[in-house]
């Protein structure tokens, strides 16, 4: 299965063992900062984890808290991030259903990363 499916919106992840740190599989680079970027890759995947780097969050709540995003461009980001491990998905049974978005312990390992991207953002000159 490879890293990310050319072309395709949807990415699949693979483990890869951490003694492979510059390798090719399957024509796709595998060290470990190319597999970083192929989970964090995608219009809004940051911001999706900036906003859930503050608790558990609903759908409607991700989706008002990033205006111009649209529901299928978020459900495709959260089923990446679930699917890589960043986050979890918990629905509730009630009615109407609750599902409940949260960072892993993966995912909130990223909050170093990026307080040191909001860091350099503010570094940057305003255009």
């Amino acid at each position: 299965m490879p890293l990310c499916r050319p072309g395709g919106s949807t990415r699949r992840f693979n483990s890869v063992p951490s003694s492979t740190s510059a390798s090719v599989v399957r024509g796709v680079r595998t060290d470990s900062l190319s597999r970083a970027v192929a989970v964090l890759d995608g219009k809004w995947t940051l911001l999706v984890i900036r906003d859930l780097l503050g608790g558990p969050k609903r759908f409607g709540e991700l989706r008002d808290s990033l205006a111009g995003i649209s529901p299928k461009t978020l459900t495709d980001r959260l089923r990446d991030l679930e699917s890589a491990g960043v986050l979890s998905r918990t629905m509730y049974p009630q009615i109407p259903p609750r599902v409940e978005y949260r960072l892993s312990d993966l995912g909130r390992s990223l909050a170093p990363v990026m307080n040191a991207l909001a860091e350099f953002g503010r570094s940057l000159p305003i255009a």
